[in-house]
Parts: structure tokens; sequence; C-alpha cells
């Protein structure tokens, strides 16, 4: 996304309140990053986002700090180089372990409160095991918050072979909310929330058993509060829905923010989601389904 579009959005947003700059890639190779962090946080707006930590070096350190980034999530996928860079592809373990090292001492060098920092493990089968390990890697890199979350979709509402299939098989063969592996986790989610308390260490762990759906509830709030704006201005309800064809609800530019907000499509997105039959990219969503 240019930073003329970027802007463009905020200006249009005077009660706009929280900006995460991400979407499906690695938000350190965006080009107006910087100018967009300052921009929206000189309006009083809190912005933050994920990083692979790859490109996390001294001098991106210091101008995030000077941007006054609000929050900065490092997504660490294993505590094991192997495991690590079996999921995070081309990364390098020990690269990400000094950035994060590193980013941890400079704020310590500044006195800085800001950015929040934490690190992010999306849990699977082939990682859960390294947990309570993932937690020691955190607090001897100076992190003291780990957040867990679950894979973010079953893609249970895409054809079987169709241009999903591959995330939908990885899905299956991951994922931790069915059947043995959700009590093999309950396990490792009990050591790692003792190992965490001696070291201090403040984790965040998701549920593992699929919420069953109120009636008249919806799963899932984001739809009310929050929207996705992708990098050519088409508007999803969220970025859970992990795919860019998937559930357009508007695009800027031939509309404004306000009338895609306002706008029929929102409209019926929302309802269908207090009924029991929500829209079908919802249905394998874990946000709606209570398990991210």
């Amino acid at each position: 996304m240019s930073f003329e579009r970027f802007r463009a959005i905020v200006d249009a947003l005077p009660d706009l309140e929280t900006v995460t700059l991400q979407g499906l890639g690695e938000p350190l190779m965006a080009p107006d990053l910087f100018p967009m962090i300052e921009y929206a946080s000189a309006r009083g707006v809190r912005v933050g986002f994920n990083t692979n930590a790859t490109l996390l070096t001294r001098a991106v350190g210091q101008r995030l700090i000077d941007a006054a980034l609000d929050w900065l999530c490092v997504s660490v996928d294993g505590a094991t180089a192997a495991t690590y860079e079996s999921i995070r592809d081309g990364a390098s373990f020990a690269k990400v372990r000094r950035n994060l090292e590193g980013f941890a001492a400079l704020m310590r060098e500044r006195g800085a409160t800001r950015p929040a920092l934490s690190l992010v493990f999306v849990a699977m089968r082939r990682n859960v095991g390294e947990l309570p390990d993932l937690v020691r890697f955190a607090a001897a890199c100076g992190v003291t918050t780990v957040r867990v979350q679950n894979l973010s979709h079953s893609f249970s509402d895409t054809d079987p072979a169709g241009a999903y299939r591959d995330i939908r098989e990885y899905a299956a063969a991951e994922a931790l909310w069915d059947g043995d592996e959700v009590r093999a986790a309950e396990r490792l989610f009990a050591e790692a929330t003792d190992v965490a308390a001696a070291l201090g260490v403040k984790l965040r762990l998701p549920e593992l058993e699929v919420a069953a759906p109120v009636a008249g509830a919806p799963g899932c709030d984001w739809p009310w509060r929050s929207a996705y704006v992708r990098h050519d201005g088409k508007v999803q309800p969220c970025c859970m829905l992990m795919g860019g064809d998937r559930a357009i609800l508007g695009e800027l530019g031939t509309s404004d923010f306000t009338s895609v907000w306002d706008g029929d499509a929102y409209r019926a997105f929302r309802t269908a989601l207090t009924t029991a039959r929500p829209p079908d990219v919802c249905a394998g969503c874990s946000m709606y389904r209570g398990v991210f």
C-alpha cells in the first residue's frame, strides 16, 4: 500500500483508534512503513504489527522506537533451529534470535517502554512440544510476553481440489483442535504455564475445544469494530480470511470507507454472522469457533 492511500484512509476516519500494519507479507519490507507509523502515531492512533524479525536490525529498531510504534509481535514458531526453519522456510533461527536479543537490549539502552514487545507462537502438531522451551527462549531474549495461537483457519469452505488445497491439507494435518491432539496440547500448555510463572513471562494461551455457537449472537465481533483494507484498496471483514479473493465487501477508490462500512454487503455479512448459518468463509475460522 502506498503512503498516499494510507494517509487518505486515516484522514477519512477521525475516530480511528488502532492500525495494524500487516497482511500476509512481511511489514518490514513495505517501502512506506515508517512514514505510515509516524503519520498515524502523530494522530494519536495506536500502531503495531507482526514481524518475522529477519530484517529487525539495530538501525531498523531505532527507527521503530523513534516513530513511536506502540507494539511489535515477533513470530517464532519453534524453540530449535530445526523446527523453526522447517516452518519459516528460508529464515535463520540464529539470525532472528540475534535480532530479537538486540532489539530488546536496544529498548533497555533507550529506556523505551514502547513498542510493547512479545513473541507469537502458532501452535501446531509439529511444534507444540517445544512450547515450554519457547517460553524459556523468550525470557532469555529479554521478552516477557508470549502469545500462543492456533492456526487461523481450517479452509473447510474451500474446494478440496481447488486453489486452497495445499493450505487446507496443511491445516488438517497440523491443527490441534481435533481428538488426541487436544489432550497432548493441554498437558504442554500446563507445563508452559508453570515455566512462564517461574520466569515471570506473561503467557496467553488459546482455547483448544471448539465453542458451540450461541443462537442470536455472532461468533465474532470484528466486522462491527474493524476492517481489513488490502494494498489495492479492496475491503474485507478481517485478516483471518487468509485469501485476497474471499469476502470482498467493497473497494476504496470507487467508494469511500464510510460508504463501504455502511453498505449493503457489510450489512448482509454482519447479519449472517448472527444466524445459525454464518458466511461460509467464517465457518472454518478459529476466531469464529473460539479457538484462536
